[in-house]
């Protein structure tokens, strides 16, 4: 039971990655768009269309962006760490090695930074440092979900003796 439980926790992972490689690099671009892209020129405009700041656009989202609809900066925001609460969720219940605060924050930190790299490096998006503050934060929220309902169930586990309703 366990190697049928393992093998579909892969599989989830597996697809949430390519679902997450969509939304993230490929979210608008056509096959088409991305070949035009493979360019690697770096002008002055490029550089100047990305956020190496941390909490520039935060900020500038929770606080400044009365010019941006509020949905679309409440989207911006939650999507990011939405999106990787997942990987906070699955990664620990695939593999032992993931099971403490600072491997998982890690791992989704490392994650996220190799979409990141690959926005700037490619032009498939838009390269901002404020994205890796806030996907981090989601795999973060993901274990701590995980962890809180393994111990809840431990819990009703005990307080029942076992027995099922």
């Amino acid at each position: 039971m366990k190697i049928v439980i393992k093998a579909g926790l892969t599989i989830a992972l597996c697809f949430y990655l390519l679902v997450l490689s969509k939304l993230i690099l490929f979210k608008y671009l056509t096959i088409q768009d991305i070949i035009s892209l493979l360019t690697l020129s770096f002008d002055g405009y490029y550089w100047n269309s990305y956020n190496f700041i941390p909490f520039k656009t935060i900020t500038y989202y929770l606080f400044l962006a009365n010019d941006i609809n509020f949905n679309i900066r409440v989207e911006n925001l939650t999507g990011n760490i939405i999106g990787f609460i997942p990987f906070g969720f699955i990664l620990p219940l695939l593999s032992s090695k993931f099971q403490s605060f600072k491997k998982i924050t890690v791992a989704t930190f490392c994650l996220s930074l190799a979409f990141e790299l690959l926005q700037l490096i490619f032009r498939f998006g838009s390269f901002d440092v404020d994205d890796l503050i806030l996907n981090t934060l989601g795999g973060m929220i993901g274990y701590i979900s995980i962890k809180l309902i393994k111990i809840v169930s431990v819990y009703i586990n005990h307080s029942w003796g076992g027995r099922r309703m």
